[in-house]
């Protein structure tokens, strides 16, 4: 959330005045005399800037009061500034910044948009670098205050749909409610990070089915939207005319209100808008033309894992095509995209039925005609010229002579005995790939969570190694399951040209040294990981576990090593993050800190975020007391961190033992005492899907492919070898179904196992 400024009690003789009693300005150049910044705003009453009309627009200074907390008089040359109107200075007093404010300043049409905003518009707002959708329902100052507008005017936003929870607040602010939303649905946020989902509005006639859509010069032949007896409706123009001094538009409709086709309606210029404008999710059944498959929706030659580009009121928006078909009877030809960025609205479901598999807000469900090939990618269509070096190489690359990049979906459970498991299966070793081999199968083989690498914008002299690892690595091990040496060493390669090592041919590399270099170097993916320490978030793409030399963990599990780890360094995670790669404690050629780590088949990491309710290790009622020195008591769970509420707290740190603890207090999030139910909390949790291992300098790979607990495969790119030095690596892919038996034992069990007489 922008910093709100604090402003000083209201100075004598103002507080009887209102905001129409001032003239504002804003400084738009450097001042001779006083060091005041662009973008500083001020003002004097209007009585004493009208009583010198004469100076105005000359070179004498004006004596001004700033609006930025200290009040103080200034002599301001009036060619340096510019006058604003109340309602503008409150909202560009709520921009924090001085070179910002001066830039939205120049920005007349941000300005003006922000004027026309009313409550219950529809917006999107910048929160933390992500678009968020909501709803305005509060415009105002957000403190108290007699000088119209000295804190600046912010807008009060309840987040909409999948963007729920992703808020911070509950409609308060320092203890003030301004609206009512449930907890971290709202946010607070100045003008300049907030525009109306579209310039202007479409007025339906019922309050629930409020729209924004926007309104463009129309001609005959464009499609175009309308709402009429309360529905969205789609069709085209066949004329714009005039009546009465009203403009209207006729449309051919694609089907009218009484369900028939080939109809025509008069409707007025404002209920129409330029474009389809895709209904929500749980109403897209309003307005389905008659489409027959082979026709029309068709005519571009799309089909699954096509990469399309799709208009929605938020811009374009690029994804993978997972589903084509009908989700009603007699309904259009419906595409499910897996979207690259989280602008979507489910996982792959529609009204509660499955359709194909993708992560929360990557999908949506479209009209199929309405999509058109990714133009990112058009321009490859000219260098199909190259030769492949076999043909085998050929059909394992997907790039197709439409000129598209085109992804393989991750190979599914069904498919893993089919696909992937057998000898010469997964990707091939060669001098020393073993740590990129293992990396890649885990990351790319059952799962999509990291696939917004292989279609990110990137730069162009990047692209090329984008382009490899999808197509001459993912796509062929998925579709084929088996990716030979000599692409990866091509990768290696590419990665070796930039700069980023020497030796990224020849010589065993840390696989997170590689990830780091792929992710952040290469394609600039944003951080995966964001951890706050003493109120600073870091960012990374990976963590790496260390433990002091106190802990008395002997026979761990990956959540007691990431709370040990979280606990001794004083971290919490910022949010939650959508994939968490974790390095387990470093061991060395003399050294060993654990026989066993047992793998942790779900990490909870509800008491790990720094924000958030949490339940009394007691009684599960809402916490109020986090206790550092508790963390390692053996009277309590090994897992976990030790927060208690009031009444608890006091009963626990009675204890002779416990009464020099320092407990302290948690951060409850406004809002949240008073529910009703406090014991009914959501978990955040993470799933396990893959492990890699290394052993004397060989890294392998462990995959979770599928819900069962046998569903584990192992995965090995150096398995066995054919022929001498001129010779090549086998590599290999095996279930390993007994994974699933020895992470169902007790601790207990597991420590007397022996790990050479344990099943391969």
């Amino acid at each position: 959330m922008t910093s709100l400024e604090k402003y000083p009690a209201t100075p004598p003789g103002l507080c009887s005045m209102t905001s129409s009693d001032y003239q504002y300005f804003i400084i738009t150049e450097n001042t001779e005399y006083y060091p005041v910044k662009p973008g500083r705003l001020f003002y004097i009453l209007k009585s004493k800037y009208n009583e010198q009309p004469q100076k105005r627009g000359s070179h004498s200074k004006l004596k001004v009061i700033s609006l930025h907390g200290q009040y103080l008089d200034y002599d301001v040359d009036q060619r340096c500034m510019s006058t604003l109107s109340a309602e503008e200075a409150g909202f560009l007093l709520a921009v924090s910044d001085d070179t910002e404010r001066l830039k939205w300043f120049r920005q007349k049409d941000a300005l003006k948009t922000a004027q026309g905003l009313t409550m219950g518009t529809r917006v999107i707002v910048e929160e933390e670098g992500k678009e968020l959708w909501g709803i305005i329902r509060y415009i105002g100052m957000l403190t108290e205050s007699y000088v119209r507008p000295p804190t600046g005017t912010f807008f009060g936003i309840e987040l909409q749909g999948e963007d729920r929870r992703k808020g911070y607040s509950d409609g308060s602010h320092n203890s003030r409610t301004f609206f009512s939303c449930e907890r971290k649905c709202g946010v607070f946020a100045p003008f300049s990070r907030v525009r109306p989902v579209v310039p202007s509005s479409l007025t339906p006639s019922t309050p629930e089915q409020t729209l924004e859509l926007q309104t463009e010069e129309l001609i005959p032949g464009d499609r175009v939207t309308y709402f009429i007896n309360n529905q969205l409706r789609h069709g085209m123009v066949v004329n714009v005319h005039e009546e009465h001094g009203q403009p209207f538009v006729q449309i051919s409709t694609d089907r009218d209100e009484n369900g028939k086709t080939g109809g025509e309606v008069k409707v007025l210029l404002e209920q129409v808008s330029k474009g389809e404008v895709p209904a929500d999710p749980e109403s897209m059944d309003i307005d389905k033309p008659p489409v027959e498959p082979g026709t029309d929706d068709l005519h571009m030659d799309l089909s699954v894992n096509s990469l399309v580009e799709v208009t929605l009121a938020a811009g374009n928006s690029c994804g993978i095509i997972r589903w084509i078909g009908t989700v009603t009877d007699g309904g259009p030809v419906m595409a499910g995209l897996e979207l690259d960025e989280d602008c979507g609205v489910s996982d792959g479901t529609f009204k509660n039925q499955r359709f194909f598999y993708c992560p929360p807000k990557r999908g949506l469900f479209v009209k199929l005609r309405s999509l058109r090939p990714d133009s990112r990618f058009q321009s490859l269509s000219t260098n199909h010229s190259e030769k492949m070096p076999n043909q085998e190489d050929a059909e394992s690359d997907t790039e197709h002579n439409t000129g598209r990049l085109e992804t393989v979906p991750p190979i599914s459970t069904e498919q893993v005995n089919q696909i992937l498991v057998g000898r010469m299966k997964g990707i091939q070793g060669h001098c020393n790939s073993c740590y990129m081999d293992a990396a890649l199968f885990s990351l790319f083989s059952c799962s999509s969570v990291l696939d917004s690498m292989l279609f990110k914008s990137t730069a162009p002299q990047e692209a090329p190694i984008q382009k490899t690892l999808l197509h001459n690595i993912v796509n062929p091990l998925r579709s084929k399951g088996f990716v030979k040496g000599h692409h990866v060493m091509k990768l290696r390669q590419q990665l070796q040209r930039h700069g980023y090592s020497h030796s990224f041919t020849t010589e065993e590399k840390d696989p997170e040294e590689f990830l780091t270099v792929i992710m952040h170097h290469i394609l600039a993916l944003d951080p995966l990981l964001k951890l706050s320490a003493g109120g600073k978030v870091q960012e990374s793409y990976c963590y790496q576990i260390f433990l002091d030399q106190n802990h008395s963990l002997v026979l761990p599990t990956v959540q007691q090593l990431l709370e040990h780890s979280f606990h001794g360094a004083g971290l919490k995670l910022a949010e939650v993050p959508s994939c968490l790669i974790l390095q387990m404690p470093r061991f060395g050629k003399k050294f060993k800190m654990f026989d066993k780590i047992i793998p942790s088949l779900e990490l909870d990491i509800t008491d790990l975020l720094s924000e958030g309710p949490q339940q009394c290790i007691v009684c599960g009622n809402l916490a109020e007391k986090e206790c550092s020195d508790c963390f390692k008591d053996s009277v309590f769970n090994q897992t976990g961190f030790k927060v208690f509420c009031e009444k608890c707290s006091s009963q626990v740190h009675s204890h002779p033992q416990r009464r020099s603890h320092h407990p302290a207090a948690l951060e409850i999030p406004i809002g949240y005492l008073g529910r009703s139910n406090p014991h009914a909390l959501t978990r955040d949790k993470l799933e396990l899907f893959a492990v890699l291992c290394i052993e004397t300098s060989h890294y392998v790979s462990f995959i979770k492919y599928g819900p069962k607990s046998e569903d584990w495969i192992f995965f090995d790119s150096m398995a066995d070898r054919q022929g001498g030095i001129d010779g090549f690596n086998i590599p290999e892919v095996h279930t390993c179904p007994e994974v699933g038996m020895y992470l169902e034992m007790s601790p207990a069990e597991l420590a007397t196992q022996m790990r050479a007489a344990m099943k391969p």
